[in-house]
């Protein structure tokens, strides 16, 4: 039994564990090797957050979604590229747009060089997932295509807010459906698509993929608040500083305008309300929301869809890559644990 990934995750299968291992190996080949450009400046910028490391939770839902198919088929790997690139360029964009200072531990690239760098450089990234893409196939680039969209658009429903009498809560998870989910489905379906496996799987390892996605982001709002920076690889509390709205808070705010509010509850949202630009502010809105229910709450909901990502699998045979799956669900509650 060997741990595969910063996940913690136990595969208790040789033959698969080989597979992986050499599957995450070659896509972090790929990802050097498409980040590469004839301007050594292109380059170091491209390669800031490749070289400062990660999850790679996309690729490693690749190739365990390969494992019903064929893992060694030839579009594997480049697809799992594709994805991570994907979500590379959007932290280049995500930095630019949180005012971030650090990501993955190290300085993020806006702080690192300028908005502006840091802009062109995500959108190289795309250029670059584009012309990988554009090997896989007509259909490979209608699926990223759409996703693509869907998280452009989860993006500007974040920016634009809800609309007049909706739910705050439940825009907030169409949001993070559109912003993670639709990636993250777009790797359990590249997975299973390129390997070969029945249409039947690659139904269900898109809806994983959206389920766990969900999970995974709302599992990132916990460690928001929850975190210290060395756990997060990011100043905790950043987006609370900068006021972005994620499910802690928004649970806080369905609190407070309910008739069971506390006066405690009222005044942590006056408080999240203020200007958290001051750190003496930030420090004591962060302390707040650590030992308010709201955190806990937001757990629960984080622990709901990771138990509604392994239940999509069970029609699936058993076998060790379901196993893994569905212990990939029990790791991302973890994370917000």
């Amino acid at each position: 039994m060997t741990e595969v990934g910063p996940f913690g995750l136990i595969l208790r299968d040789k033959a698969l564990e080989a597979d992986v291992r050499a599957g995450l190996a070659a896509v972090e080949e790929g990802l050097f090797e498409a980040t590469k450009s004839d301007v050594p400046f292109i380059t170091g910028a491209a390669q800031h957050l490749v070289r400062a490391g990660g999850k790679r939770f996309r690729p490693l839902l690749v190739m365990l979604g390969a494992q019903f198919g064929d893992p060694h088929a030839p579009g594997v790997v480049p697809s799992a590229v594709v994805v991570e690139l994907t979500h590379l360029a959007t932290l280049y964009h995500d930095d630019v747009m949180d005012e971030a200072d650090v990501r993955r531990g190290v300085p993020s690239a806006n702080a690192n060089w300028t908005n502006s760098v840091a802009v062109l450089t995500g959108d190289y990234l795309f250029a670059r997932a584009s012309h990988i893409l554009a090997d896989l196939g007509p259909e490979a680039v209608r699926i990223q295509a759409e996703a693509f969209e869907r998280l452009v658009t989860g993006q500007i429903l974040e920016t634009a807010g809800p609309g007049e009498g909706r739910d705050p809560v439940h825009h907030y998870l169409d949001v993070i459906a559109g912003k993670t989910g639709s990636l993250i489905a777009v790797a359990g379906r590249f997975g299973a698509l390129m390997s070969g496996a029945d249409e039947s799987v690659v139904s269900i390892l898109t809806q994983y993929g959206e389920r766990v996605g969900t999970a995974f982001q709302l599992a990132d709002d916990v460690l928001d608040i929850a975190s210290d920076s060395t756990e997060s690889g990011k100043t905790p509390g950043t987006d609370l500083r900068e006021g972005i709205p994620t499910l802690p808070v928004l649970r806080l705010r369905a609190r407070a305008a309910s008739p069971e509010a506390t006066a405690e509850d009222r005044a942590l949202l006056e408080l999240l309300d203020g200007d958290l630009t001051d750190d003496a502010r930030h420090a004591e809105a962060l302390s707040g929301l650590r030992a308010h229910p709201a955190l806990e709450q937001a757990r629960q909901d984080t622990i709901r869809y990771a138990n509604e990502a392994r239940e999509t699998l069970m029609p699936l045979p058993d076998c060790a890559a379901k196993a893994a799956l569905s212990q990939l669900c029990d790791a991302v509650v973890h994370r917000a644990a």
